[in-house]
């Protein structure tokens, strides 16, 4: 059940970790959010050998920066919304500085920049050790209530643990 009062930091960094956890490839890889709220999100990406794109150079895939900034911007739209509702992403737009380096976690940031009636404008950024990786504009297309399954909002911030897909069971609105 959502909190009668409006979600605080706290429950958004635990409503957008349940979220991150049903996602197949981020349990999979273990991303961890660290902070979440209408300010925005950030995330860890632990690393896992096979983040590697190029074995030889001890270079991070592409697609994984990819990914995590698709994850984060889309994480930190939730929060900034006036209800939790379903936000594809519509265009992911990425600039890379340098590549990801064996070893080390991955950060990432982001934030929404302008909410409309059918668009929300983000923009998220990635870091390691040595400095930015990449940055990403990322647009999440709004479907509203009428397209969010029904139970969306409590089933991010019900009290079940982390191991329970509480989005699975509520795929029956299409």
């Amino acid at each position: 059940m959502p909190p009668d009062h409006p979600p605080g930091a706290a429950d958004w960094r635990r409503a957008l970790a349940r979220f991150v956890a049903v996602i197949p490839h981020t349990r999979a890889l273990e991303l961890e959010v660290l902070e979440a709220g209408p300010e925005g999100v950030r995330l860890r990406l632990p690393w896992h050998d096979d983040l590697l794109g190029d074995a030889a150079r001890g270079l991070v895939h592409g697609g994984v920066l990819t990914m995590l900034l698709d994850t984060a911007c889309g994480a930190a739209v939730l929060p900034a919304l006036p209800a939790p509702e379903v936000c594809p992403t519509l265009d992911l737009r990425i600039d890379h500085y340098r590549p990801g380096v064996a070893g080390q976690a991955i950060i990432a940031e982001a934030r929404v920049v302008r909410v409309t009636t059918s668009v929300v404008f983000t923009e998220g950024t990635l870091r390691q050790q040595a400095g930015p990786l990449a940055r990403g504009i990322g647009n999440f297309v709004r479907l509203g209530p009428r397209n969010t399954p029904p139970g969306f909002a409590e089933a991010l911030f019900a009290d079940a643990t982390l191991d329970e897909a509480p989005f699975e069971e509520r795929n029956d609105h299409a």
